[in-house]
């Protein structure tokens, strides 16, 4: 019996760990397969991204809603775009569910924008662009958040700004958030996160606000002496005939006419958030990635994945 018994126990061991064994290498499989395809989702936008500066060159025609890249990919069976050859069936290929989409992050106010750097060299200074702060302002008081909190933010990044182009020394102030949820950083809560989320964005240059994807509480908050009932007319009119330049704004909503500049306003971006989301099973794989274009140089500024059960 002590002889069965211990025979069992081995074997029992040794299918567990071949068990094991086989569980890793299917999850390390997996893991490279997800990565190959989130990769060429992320490809599939870029190229998508840079037919579409293209096409602007050489039509003149501003970013808008109604653009290829903007259409979301619904969750398709990743099967269905691949040709299964003779040696396999359609039951055989990878049970994978993919869907993405494009975001125009200048649809959204830039936080960045709030600090601004002035000068050169020694004579360099962090200041407050104080008309991004009355857009940001007014979209706090819209939202109900607490405006204090913006003006300790702003004073934050201020001071990390300067410390960043002016002392090479480490410093207790805040990193410099590079994505929107590392606002937080600066002292903003994870409510007033939650609520600027659709309006606020983080990226690495000074942007304008795009008019035709921007939404109407983005668009209120940029101009000082709008309503949001025209902020809604904008959006309504843009529906049927894309805005071709700020001009093209202003004589469809007369009121704005003389308070919209390029410094903070355009119809056209560079800034998009490339969003990829595959389901292997009962896992789900999600990826974000910024994508920053430059006339047909469209490049990858960071990304991230996140794995969900």
């Amino acid at each position: 019996m002590l002889t069965v018994t211990l025979v069992a126990t081995l074997a029992s061991a040794a299918l567990w760990q071949q068990w094991r064994a086989s569980e890793v290498e299917r999850a390390d499989r997996q893991r490279v397969q997800a990565g190959w395809i989130l990769t060429g989702a992320l490809d599939w936008g870029r190229l998508i991204l840079r037919e579409d500066a293209r096409g602007n060159q050489s039509s003149g025609n501003a970013d808008h809603l109604g653009e290829p890249w903007a259409m979301p990919l619904e969750e398709a069976r990743l099967s269905s775009f691949l040709a299964a050859d003779k040696s396999n069936s359609a039951d055989e290929v990878l049970q994978a569910f993919l869907s993405g989409e494009v975001i125009d992050l200048q649809s959204r106010l830039n936080f960045m924008n709030l600090v601004r750097i002035s000068g050169s060299g020694t004579n360099a200074k962090a200041e407050v662009s104080e008309a991004d702060l009355r857009s940001f302002t007014r979209l706090y008081e819209q939202l109900g958040l607490p405006i204090a909190e913006l003006n300790a933010a702003v004073r934050e990044l201020q001071t990390s700004t300067h410390l960043a182009n002016s002392d090479p020394q480490p410093s207790r102030t805040a990193l410099m958030p590079a994505k929107f949820a590392q606002l937080a950083w600066l002292g903003i809560s994870r409510a007033s996160l939650a609520a600027l989320e659709p309006y606020v964005t983080v990226l690495p240059t000074r942007t304008t606000l795009n008019f035709n994807t921007a939404s109407a509480p983005a668009i209120f908050a940029s101009v000082p002496r709008m309503d949001l009932a025209q902020a809604r007319q904008v959006v309504a009119v843009r529906e049927s005939r894309p805005f071709r330049s700020l001009a093209d704004v202003g004589t469809a909503v007369p009121a704005l006419s003389g308070q919209l500049s390029d410094l903070y306003h355009g119809v056209r971006s560079d800034h998009f958030e490339v969003r990829g989301r595959l389901r292997l099973e009962d896992t789900v794989i999600e990826e974000r990635s910024l994508v920053v274009r430059n006339n047909l140089n469209v490049r990858v500024a960071w990304r991230e994945r996140i794995s969900r059960q």
